[in-house]
């Protein structure tokens, strides 16, 4: 599993998680990666996004969330269509198959994962985040039910 973040025209660190993902190694992601590049991109310009996973919607975490981000995006259940970086997750997958020669083992995957990641157009970012007031719309013009994101 990786773990990744962006924000307009940036992405953030990614990060290979080794075994399950928990709320306390969660927290100590958000702590070690997170708040960093939040650091990098200035004061209280973003609102954090993340989804019901149970490392994410635990008590401890949200505990942490509270007292250390500044916005973050209520989550409803079951909505993916929410989640711009599903999108990134989608063009990082479809780069890796198109790779040749493709990676072999996990180490490679993740280098080239890398690779892929570091170079995805500002603009995408930018378009994704732009995105979210269309897609919060389409979400509540149909009830909760799937949108064409």
């Amino acid at each position: 599993m990786v773990w990744g973040c962006f924000c307009n025209f940036k992405v953030g660190p990614l990060v290979l998680i080794e075994g399950r993902l928990n709320a306390e190694k969660y927290v100590e992601l958000l702590e070690h990666y997170l708040l960093p590049f939040l650091s990098e991109l200035g004061p209280n310009n973003h609102t954090f996004q993340d989804d019901n996973a149970p490392a994410h919607s635990a008590r401890l975490t949200k505990s942490w969330k509270e007292e250390n981000l500044h916005q973050t995006l209520p989550w409803p259940a079951q909505s993916p269509d929410l989640n711009p970086i599903e999108n990134l997750w989608d063009v990082l997958e479809r780069k890796i198959r198109m790779r040749s020669p493709k990676p072999k083992n996990k180490s490679e995957l993740f280098v080239a994962l890398k690779e892929e990641w570091y170079q995805l157009e500002p603009e995408r970012l930018l378009k994704l985040v732009e995105s979210m007031p269309r897609r919060i719309k389409a979400v509540i013009k149909s009830k909760g039910y799937p949108i064409p994101y």
